[in-house]
């Protein structure tokens, strides 16, 4: 009886094979190729203002007026919305407080609990009738695919330097399970603690 050879591919060549095959590939980029258009306009927009508004200075001017609780509200309402505002903003303001680390954790739990109020803002939007139809009938194919994938949307956006929020409203469209979203979304805490080491370490 003669043994099968064992497979000699790594677990991320059979990711890899995994992922071409269930088109995984295909779907990102279609999905970056729409949105392209939309986020190339809105850097231009951004580029603009900021050429004749600087908006980190505003937004750190901000962070001076406000009280404590006034910056830590605004904060949780940017990483609700959108999330728009880059969080490193708040990280070094917390810096120069009396107790930077306590004041990170509370920025990690208020971005991470923003994240998840914004995945129920995602399942509201599902409930309006035309969006719905949307969904169910155009978008049938690539809402499936979406699904199966939907905890590395998740895992993205909670590391990388990308609005968070957006990630979680899109998790909330698709319906994926919010036991997984929290799972995944629990690796926010660990990007404000990193980031935390480094802009700590600079200020």
């Amino acid at each position: 009886m003669k043994l099968k050879p064992k497979s000699n591919k790594s677990r991320i060549k059979l990711l890899h094979q995994y992922y071409s095959y269930t088109g995984f590939y295909a779907f990102v980029w279609g999905a970056i190729k729409k949105a392209f258009p939309y986020i190339l306009g809105f850097i231009a927009v951004f580029y603009i203002v900021d050429h004749f508004f600087d908006i980190n200075a505003a937004l750190v001017n901000l962070t001076e007026i406000l009280p404590v609780f006034g910056v830590l509200s605004f904060f949780f309402v940017s990483e609700t919305l959108l999330g728009l505002i880059p969080p490193e903003i708040f990280i070094a303001w917390a810096g120069k407080l009396l107790n930077p680390w306590f004041f990170l954790s509370v920025l990690g739990v208020l971005s991470f609990g923003g994240g998840l109020l914004s995945y129920w803002m995602g399942r509201s939007i599902t409930k309006i009738p035309s969006f719905h139809n949307y969904l169910e009938v155009k978008m049938a194919k690539q809402l499936k695919n979406s699904k199966k994938w939907g905890g590395f949307l998740i895992v993205v956006g909670a590391l990388l330097p990308l609005p968070f929020s957006i990630s979680c409203i899109a998790a909330g469209i698709i319906k994926f399970p919010f036991k997984s979203v929290m799972l995944f979304g629990s690796l926010r805490l660990l990007r404000f603690a990193i980031y935390g080491l480094v802009i700590f370490n600079v200020l």
